[in-house]
């Protein structure tokens, strides 16, 4: 490819992204996902299961929700006290990469959607690359990060410097019945993902590149 063939690329990739950042929100496919796994070492640590589901105008499709687990090559039983996902209990598993085919499928272009968002990407980035896979290159928002822009700044009010998902749903009033199942945090994650983006919103129109802001 020529210098000036680059050149035309990149300002026609250019205006294609400042078009999709002038989407309005409910215009958008987000795909809200979480990842439970043996432990947090990029290098050393495995996921176990995946759970995401899509949110468009506003919506959660329930019925389209993903969720899947994988061969469990490491175990760690320290980390199975928190998410319970044991050897023995899991009937229908898949290798990590049937898992990451079927979930790039899943995914997209669409928009990501996480609470501590870095974590679970770069644990599927991870995974993907040992797989010989294409790293994720979605947009990434992540809620923790969100739900601070909705706080009022205030010498008055005592803003924390992480938010937990259990923070969230809290606030919210969300029910955390299946906390620390993949598809439990997705769910409660894309719950408070509505609830903040209502409130951002506060009666005006809000386009996608106000997310990122």
């Amino acid at each position: 490819m020529s210098l000036l063939d680059k050149l035309k690329f990149w300002k026609t990739r250019e205006t294609e992204i400042a078009i999709e950042l002038q989407l309005p929100i409910n215009e958008c496919r987000f795909v809200v996902l979480d990842t439970e796994t043996t432990g947090f070492d990029y290098e050393k640590d495995r996921i176990l299961c995946v759970g995401a589901l899509v949110l468009q105008n506003d919506t959660i499709n329930l019925q389209t929700g993903f969720e899947h687990y994988m061969d469990q090559d490491i175990y760690n039983s320290n980390a199975a006290q928190i998410h319970g996902i044991l050897r023995s209990d899991v009937l229908y598993h898949r290798s990590e990469l049937q898992v990451l085919q079927l979930l790039l499928d899943y995914v997209g272009d669409s928009i990501l959607v996480a609470h501590h968002a870095n974590f679970d990407v770069t644990m599927i980035n991870k995974a993907l690359e040992r797989n010989g896979l294409p790293k994720l290159k979605n947009r990434i928002l992540d809620t923790a990060i969100l739900y601070k822009k909705t706080l009022l700044k205030s010498h008055l009010f005592e803003r924390k410097e992480h938010y937990t998902l259990d923070d969230l749903a809290d606030k919210f009033d969300i029910s955390k019945k299946d906390r620390h199942t993949a598809m439990g945090d997705a769910y409660i994650t894309a719950i408070a993902f509505l609830k903040i983006i209502k409130r951002l919103r506060d009666n005006k129109e809000t386009v996608l590149a106000d997310l990122f802001v």
